[in-house]
């Protein structure tokens, strides 16, 4: 079964829209959409950098709620995973499942 489109965006990549071999921009769909909307707004919040700078886990927590935030994604379900010198934020969509954005 095939899903519905529901959300669109183009694909950015360190701040740059990434473009096919045709010079088309790339779209993701999504709950790929849904992980880079996250991700975006951890950036714009500051999040981030203090992450970078406390590595606290107050930090995590305020990091989790951000996500939870977004009305597509189901309260709860966040989480952050050490995993050697990065972290990974999963958590769950009401329409696509799980989702996961490296911090």
């Amino acid at each position: 079964m095939t899903v519905p489109i529901i959300y669109h965006d183009l694909l950015i990549v360190n701040g740059d829209i990434v473009i096919d071999e045709g010079r088309n921009p790339r779209l993701i769909t999504n709950e790929a959409c849904i992980a880079q909307d996250v991700k975006h707004a951890i950036l714009e919040s500051g999040l981030a950098v203090q992450l970078v700078a406390e590595r606290s886990p107050n930090i995590e927590h305020q990091i989790i709620l951000l996500a939870e935030h977004d009305l597509r994604i189901i309260p709860g379900t966040g989480a952050i995973t050490h995993l050697d010198n990065s972290r990974l934020l999963t958590a769950s969509t009401y329409e696509f499942g799980e989702f996961e954005v490296w911090l």
